[in-house]
């Protein structure tokens, strides 16, 4: 049987208006230190989006999660903050903030395949 991994995780939520601190939920963040893996997966339903907010601007929405996914991965496009080591860019990734994306508590977990479980925990709290 594998070796379970610790892993750690934070749900990516879209807050539209953050003084009303409603949100929907649209991505996972996922570390894992013994593997080495940092990594998000995100999509915004659109016409779920729209029931909820219609005053938000999609483009901008997106453009917010790219960069997120370019200093989870290190990209040089995502600025100082991806030069930084990876378990300084999940802790930046998931500080409490007030924006209009933000991210929940972190929360542990073993599994035996990061990428497996990112998936799994994407499809159960996003889709």
């Amino acid at each position: 049987m594998p070796d379970k991994l610790l892993y750690e995780y934070a749900v990516i939520r879209l807050v539209p208006r953050v003084e009303r601190e409603e949100f929907l939920n649209v991505g996972v963040i996922l570390y894992c230190a013994e593997r080495r893996f940092l990594k998000c997966c995100s999509e915004i339903n659109e016409d779920r989006l729209r029931a909820f907010s219609s005053g938000l601007d999609l483009f901008e929405a997106e453009q917010f999660l790219t960069a997120f996914k370019l200093i989870c991965q290190g990209h040089k496009l995502g600025g100082p903050l991806a030069a930084l080591p990876s378990p300084s860019r999940f802790r930046w990734l998931t500080a409490t903030r007030s924006t209009i994306l933000q991210a929940s508590k972190v929360h542990p977990g073993f599994c035996t395949d990061p990428e497996q479980t990112l998936l799994r925990l994407f499809d159960e709290l996003v889709k």
